[in-house]
């Protein structure tokens, strides 16, 4: 799922076009073009973090011509203080790329650790349940945001809507029955997976009848998970259908789901309300 080299840079310069505009003012008129400096980025949380986005930041900072190395990797735990990057180079290139890094590292580092946390918790009680993340993200960072719930042990869900094929309530809504949707969708590629979004055990049922390959319940307690996913292995179908939950579910109430083994937990939590860890850089002459 990681993107070639050139391809990722061609993203990261468009972070930093974003920021830059037409010039760094404050470093042009401060420092002198041929400054040199090193600097290194800092963790500053009070607690050990999941780390994701150093691949990220390094190649952000070999677009700008800074030599960047780290002691750590991707999916790893950091401890408080941890110097994660190191950088030698221009003083006007490390700063004019300062904060679009900072950025990336802090928000990937942030999904991937709670990604990291929450799974774990599922897997500690004996549950065989995935978190997944949503398409709740930020516009333009999807791949990002996505990239660091792999890292921490999720599923990426969709990355785009031609990814699968997703009928929810107003699909239905406008289309009339889960019958008539599914004929419909059909007419894609056999490649396309289908997943339909329930809001009732009897549509639940219904769309297993039919022969879907995945039913996500949305908004449903987990004494209404429990209910549904009893009356599929009732009925012989809950081996023949991926279940999703979904809607509202937080890291507090994760595990009232996981507890009854549904294949996929989605949580828009994980990219849309995710508190970016603390990190600083710190120049060194």
């Amino acid at each position: 799922m990681y993107l070639s080299k050139p391809i990722l840079k061609k993203y990261l310069l468009r972070f930093l076009e974003a920021d830059l505009g037409l010039g760094d003012i404050t470093t042009s008129l401060l420092i002198p073009p041929q400054a040199k400096a090193s600097a290194k980025i800092v963790l500053k949380e009070p607690k050990p973090v999941f780390l994701a986005g150093l691949e990220e930041v390094i190649c952000l900072f070999d677009v700008l011509g800074i030599k960047a190395k780290s002691p750590y990797q991707d999916g790893v735990w950091a401890e408080p203080q941890a110097e994660l990057i190191l950088l030698e180079g221009k003083a006007r290139d490390i700063l004019v790329g300062e904060r679009t890094a900072l950025n990336i590292l802090m928000r990937m580092t942030a999904i991937a650790t709670m990604t990291k946390n929450i799974q774990d918790r599922i897997k500690a009680i004996g549950s065989s349940s995935k978190i997944s993340a949503t398409r709740k993200t930020l516009p333009g960072f999807i791949y990002f945001d996505k990239k660091a719930v792999a890292i921490g042990g999720g599923d990426t869900h969709r990355f785009h809507l031609e990814d699968a094929i997703l009928i929810k309530n107003n699909h239905l809504i406008l289309v009339g029955s889960i019958t008539e949707a599914l004929k419909r969708a059909r007419r894609a590629s056999f490649s396309k997976k289908i997943e339909i979004e329930v809001s009732s055990l009897e549509q639940a049922l219904k769309a297993a009848t039919l022969g879907v390959d995945i039913i996500m319940l949305d908004n449903f307690s987990p004494k209404m998970v429990k209910e549904t996913m009893n009356a599929l292995k009732q009925k012989g179908l809950r081996e023949k259908v991926l279940i999703e939950v979904s809607g509202g579910i937080t890291p507090e109430t994760v595990l009232d789901y996981a507890s009854y083994n549904p294949d996929i937990i989605s949580c828009g939590g994980l990219t849309n309300s995710v508190k970016a860890v603390d990190m600083s850089l710190k120049i060194e002459k």
